[in-house]
């Protein structure tokens, strides 16, 4: 049996007049007997009683018409869909994430791809930048956003947001009274850290920042995430060096202030992806993120 048996036998007994059904078909009627003829044929029985009036169903041919419109309906269904993820509007599409990152400009991308393509299921991977990578490498996900990337040669970078650089003080701080904090300002400050991996980050170029420009950094904390970071400015531990997106943390008792440095004037924001990635789902969602820089 093919599509056009079934399609062909299905017209017949709805019908129930080769002559219409032909006419419903736009195929001569002669075609049409013979085609059903072979299915007969390849079934070993027969579906229909030729009468003077038309056709009427055997027993066999009910049982058939039970079956055929599921099928057909299934063969739709299937050409629908793979139409639709061909076109990137239904599918997965997992990323990769980092924990400040979800302040912001993620969640925007996010509720913007989701109202094009609802269809289409996101899956969320909280990852640092060699873990993205290797994750990209090994399909776990389709693309990836993160500081600081690695320049590798299979793995596609852009940026979507150059981020200013704030201070985090605690309320009744003395430079709380400033509009604009200096990196200068900071020395002897009790500085808080993040994250403290042994990979280059945000800590490391505090660091750097601080000697570039010759003062004097007293770190009194080192974590790993920005919560935790901002918590302990909260606490009155100390101040922490941090980007604009994590200013959109309103815990209580801390007070935000931009920071005026050489060094340190700006973070990006980076989304990375396999080059030879070619998930309509992907190309769409990159889309967006090319539409948000557009806006911003």
């Amino acid at each position: 049996m093919n599509l056009k048996h079934m399609r062909y036998f299905l017209a017949v007994a709805q019908e129930a007049n080769f002559g219409r059904a032909a006419q419903r078909l736009h195929i001569a009627q002669p075609p049409l007997t013979r085609q059903i003829r072979a299915l007969e044929e390849e079934l070993g029985t027969d579906l229909f009683v030729r009468t003077t009036k038309g056709a009427e169903l055997t027993e066999a041919g009910e049982v058939l018409l039970a079956e055929v419109p599921n099928i057909l309906s299934l063969v739709q269904r299937a050409k629908e869909q793979t139409q639709l993820a061909s076109q990137g509007m239904i599918g997965r599409l997992d990323i990769g994430i980092f924990s400040s990152g979800v302040l912001y400009v993620i969640p925007q991308l996010l509720a913007r791809f989701h109202a094009q393509r609802p269809g289409v299921r996101i899956g969320l991977h909280n990852m640092n930048k060699y873990e993205q990578i290797e994750a990209l490498r090994e399909r776990r996900i389709s693309i990836g956003f993160t500081r600081f990337t690695p320049q590798e040669d299979d793995i596609a970078v852009g940026t979507i947001l150059q981020e200013p650089f704030m201070v985090a003080l605690y309320e009744e701080h003395p430079l709380c009274k400033q509009t604009l904090i200096k990196l200068a300002d900071l020395a002897g400050e009790s500085i808080i850290l993040y994250p403290n991996f042994p990979t280059h980050g945000l800590a490391q170029e505090v660091r750097q920042a601080f000697e570039h420009e010759g003062c004097n950094l007293t770190v009194s904390w080192e974590t790993e995430d920005f919560i935790t970071a901002i918590a302990l400015v909260a606490s009155r531990l100390g101040l922490c060096i941090t980007t604009a997106s994590v200013a959109n943390l309103n815990l209580p008792g801390v007070v935000y202030r931009p920071l005026i440095s050489k060094y340190l004037q700006y973070i990006e924001l980076n989304y990375l992806y396999r080059h030879n990635d070619n998930s309509p789902a992907l190309r769409a969602f990159l889309d967006v993120v090319q539409q948000y820089q557009h806006s911003e």
